[in-house]
């Protein structure tokens, strides 16, 4: 009788399943995959796949710093597609830089724990309502960038001689879509009439770590419905939209803006 050889459990699993557990999320180790499913608590293991599951896997090495705890964790969304294929439906977290196994264990654990709670929760949806605190409702498109869809909320701001721009706005990976604990920071571009970006962003926040979502989107809602009470001019110092300068003065308050 042939015996079936079982490859131990590295340190990497068992710290990323431990801390899973420890926020309420299900999973396990898959030992011919060398990556951990996990899956809602309602789903037996046996069961786990034959629903839409969230995959994580790693690395715990860094190039650059090879002895380092430096981690790379992902988490991506998958559904069944036929046996025995999988279609990736989103991501749930990446490593917005690496750092210590434990603390990216625990940022990862409460993403994945967030999406299976709320699935349909994202970011975005965060950001929705803080500007319809303001009355505002952005347009939501996917448009196009370099052949990769891009989310982003668009909200028309007018400018002066009855001219309309917009203020574009989505996270760092130019996305709505990510659930709010695995959100880095809001960026939002003033584009002009001909849809061409005006300097630098006018509103950005964070270093490329985590942020508070519900927090920074209130923060970016109060800023966006100061754009649309009052006019273009009126926030700028050096005047460049009546100009139809392409770039704002270095001494410009729009770089002064929160």
């Amino acid at each position: 009788m042939l015996s079936t050889i079982v490859t131990p459990i590295s340190h990497s699993a068992t710290v990323l399943l431990a801390t899973l557990t420890a926020v309420g999320v299900s999973a396990y180790f898959d030992h011919e995959e060398r990556v951990i499913f996990a899956h809602p608590a309602a789903i037996p293991q046996e069961q786990a796949l034959d629903h839409m599951h969230v995959m994580l896997d790693w690395e715990t090495t860094d190039p650059e710093q090879p002895y380092a705890d430096r981690a790379l964790l992902r988490a991506t969304i998958w559904q069944p597609d036929g046996v025995p294929d999988f279609h990736p439906i989103d991501t749930v977290y990446t490593t917005p830089a690496r750092r210590p196994l434990a603390q990216e264990a625990e940022a990862c654990a409460r993403a994945v724990a967030q999406w299976l709670a709320e699935p349909g929760t994202t970011a975005g949806s965060v950001l929705l309502a803080a500007l319809a605190e303001y009355g505002i409702t952005p347009g939501n498109g996917l448009p196009t960038n370099s052949g990769q869809p891009a989310d982003t909320f668009d909200i028309p701001v007018p400018f002066s001689r009855d001219n309309w721009g917009r203020l574009s706005i989505a996270d760092r990976s130019c996305s709505v879509r990510h659930v709010p604990a695995a959100h880095t920071g809001w960026s939002m571009f003033l584009h002009d009439e001909r849809g061409e970006p005006v300097g630098d962003p006018v509103f950005i926040t964070g270093t490329g770590g985590l942020v508070d979502c519900t927090e920074e989107s209130a923060a970016l809602a109060a800023v966006v419905a100061d754009w649309l009470t009052s006019p273009v001019s009126r926030h700028c110092d050096c005047y460049a939209q009546e100009r139809h300068a392409p770039h704002h003065d270095r001494k410009c308050n729009r770089y002064r803006r929160p």
